[in-house]
């Protein structure tokens, strides 16, 4: 008992050295206000997709069959185009000009959406929308490893994660505020108007971003940081080679790292266990529910238990396995139980479909669910420790890789198991579902026990170096 009290009290309290927990008071403020507050109108946008849909979208523009999903995957095609580049560009464009960019051509495209006539308009802005968010995603969990110590990264990974959750959690309420107030104005419906405000609230974000974010340490010109805070930034970080990845021996490297495949493929196997979440299902089967008529507050409102529930998994796991000194692995096994008890329950509740607690059991299972979106701050927090003494591009091209592969996927998964025609049971997605987190709990096994022998031999080399940083770089192992 004294030994846990122990380690909770050195958890709560982090030794620094002079200077630096000003320092990281600074960056916490100036980066995650930042990242979050983009990262909160990013998926402010994706969500109010689905929330315009459900709030006469559908009607007003005659959609038909699976085409919300369509729209789906051409936003997602752009945002798998985007990734790599975006994660590269980093390298060569400082990221305060290079996200505030991309904010504003993203705003832009959400207000124009406003305009549309049909929903294959629709289909030509979000692709070229999914390659302006690219970086928003991945660009972040690269900075945030750029910035802070591995004992810090998985609160901050936690809390920027929780800050794109809140966006789809807010996001039902705020469609129903507008709709209630707006609707009809100026000759606008509802939910042409929650793109035009969507756009108008990212503007000045992307505005704040340009003046204050800091870019990485090795290249900040931040006003707000001294001479000596900018050097002690730069020693709480591994000293790491970075040469430039334009190159063909780089890539070839990269590509065939067992490493780069480890993580690829685990977010992919991860990206698919939050497919419930993703595609909306609680609001697809509330418009379809076999017996229940909702009212459009309620499909808006109702949904927004799920990021609630996913907000605090996310931070619960994030402070856990920061405590338990960055054991990330421990959340693909509760995903893997997540998604075969919370698939089994609605498969269940299919069988009596017009019993009122089988409304009940299915609300339960999707607010459940919502929970794996723990794994995001956590799968990508522990790449970052992983990949912390190596080449900062090749970190940046793991964590690209990973959202890359995971949305590839994604772009023909949603159609195929999880089609708005499917509603209300996606029975073929809740078998999809059981699978894939098996299968994420055994990949998460061999992982787990192929990064610890690494991180072994990592810690051999440099005893062996007597504190020279001269190690073989997880590319040398492919």
């Amino acid at each position: 008992m004294a030994t846990t009290r122990s380690r909770l009290a050195g958890y709560f309290h982090t030794e620094y050295q002079p200077g630096e927990q000003k320092l990281v008071r600074k960056i916490d403020f100036f980066i995650l206000t930042f990242c979050c507050l983009s990262y909160f109108t990013n998926y402010l946008d994706r969500s109010n997709l689905s929330n315009a849909y459900v709030s006469g979208m559908k009607e007003d523009l005659g959609f038909v069959g699976d085409q919300l999903n369509m729209i789906n995957t051409c936003f997602t095609v752009g945002y798998v185009i985007g990734q790599i580049p975006a994660n590269l560009s980093l390298h060569y464009i400082k990221p305060r000009y290079f996200f505030p960019a991309c904010m504003l051509v993203w705003a832009g495209l959400t207000m124009v959406t406003a305009s549309v006539h049909s929903p294959q308009s629709i289909m030509a802005i979000r692709f070229f929308q999914g390659i302006a968010e690219a970086t928003t995603f991945v660009g972040t969990h690269y900075i945030l490893g750029s910035w802070y110590t591995e004992r810090e990264l998985g609160k901050r990974s936690g809390i920027f994660t929780a800050s794109g959750l809140a966006g789809t959690m807010i996001g039902g309420f705020i469609q129903t505020g507008i709709h209630s107030s707006l609707d009809g104005a100026s000759g606008l419906s509802g939910w042409r108007w929650l793109f035009i405000m969507d756009g108008i609230i990212t503007l000045p974000i992307a505005l704040y971003g340009f003046i204050f974010f800091p870019d990485t340490p090795s290249t900040t010109q931040a006003f707000y940081l001294s001479d000596s805070e900018k050097a002690l930034a730069v020693s709480r970080v591994p000293p790491v080679e970075d040469r430039s990845p334009v190159s063909w021996t780089f890539f070839k490297n990269t590509f065939s790292s067992w490493f780069f495949w480890g993580f690829v493929v685990l977010w992919i196997i991860a990206g698919e266990t939050e497919s419930f979440s993703s595609n909306s299902l609680l609001a697809l089967y509330m418009k379809s529910h076999p017996t229940n008529k909702y009212a459009v507050s309620q499909l808006n409102n109702y949904p927004t238990g799920v990021p609630a529930v996913g907000i605090i998994s996310t931070l619960f796991w994030a402070t856990l396995t920061d405590f338990l000194n960055g054991k990330r692995y421990l959340v693909g096994y509760f995903i893997g139980i997540t998604g075969v008890a919370t698939s089994a329950m609605i498969l269940a509740a299919s069988k009596d479909p017009t019993n009122p607690e089988s409304t009940a059991v299915v609300f339960g299972a999707y607010y459940w669910a919502g929970a794996v979106y723990a794994c995001q701050a956590t799968f990508f927090a522990w790449a970052n420790d992983a990949l912390r003494y190596e080449q900062h591009m090749f970190r940046a091209i793991v964590l690209a890789g990973m959202n890359l592969g995971s949305n590839a996927v994604n772009a023909w998964w949603s159609i195929v198991f999880y089609g708005a025609s499917m509603a209300p049971w996606f029975t073929r997605g809740m078998w999809a579902m059981i699978a894939v987190s098996i299968l994420l709990a055994i990949w998460t096994a061999a992982l787990s026990y192929t990064t610890a022998k690494h991180e072994k031999m990592r810690k051999a080399e440099l005893a062996q170096a007597s504190g020279v940083v001269d190690h073989k770089s997880v590319t040398d192992y492919a």
